[in-house]
């Protein structure tokens, strides 16, 4: 569970600390996901284009490195 407590009330600076909260967590992309039902198989192939993002995302950084 995500707390933030209002000093001085400043309600503004509370606010940005449980954006960066939430946003750290993820709060937010799990309640995006949950959305909507996603039959089993389509759930399969979102999270293997997910993998396939990352592994793309990483090769490109690593191609980076070995190249300079």
């Amino acid at each position: 569970m995500v707390r933030v407590t209002v000093n001085d009330s400043n309600i503004e600076k509370a606010l940005l600390i449980l954006k960066k909260k939430i946003a750290k967590e993820g709060i937010l992309s799990v309640l995006k996901n949950k959305r909507y039902y996603d039959k089993p198989s389509i759930a399969i192939r979102k999270k293997i284009a997910k993998a396939e993002r990352r592994r793309r995302r990483r090769m490109k950084r690593m191609q980076k490195y070995i190249i300079s």
